[in-house]
């Protein structure tokens, strides 16, 4: 029973890790991602994972919030 508790502790500790968050865009779509974006402040392009885990780019003019989950 020891060895259950163990392992579901540690699932929960790593999955607790990375943190998701939602981007709100000026459209109305809400995008959820996987880790924080990455704004580059050279291009004006905000960079995330998408939750089926593909790199994706959005210009950050199109971005009206970024909320942690």
């Amino acid at each position: 029973m020891k060895w259950i508790l163990s392992i579901v502790a540690a699932a929960l500790l790593v999955s607790g890790c990375s943190s998701d968050y939602v981007m709100a865009t000026k459209d109305g779509n809400m995008i959820m991602t996987e880790g924080k974006p990455v704004i580059d402040k050279e291009t004006g392009l905000v960079k995330y994972v998408d939750q089926s885990g593909h790199e994706v780019q959005i210009n950050s003019d199109e971005v009206s919030t970024i909320i942690e989950r």
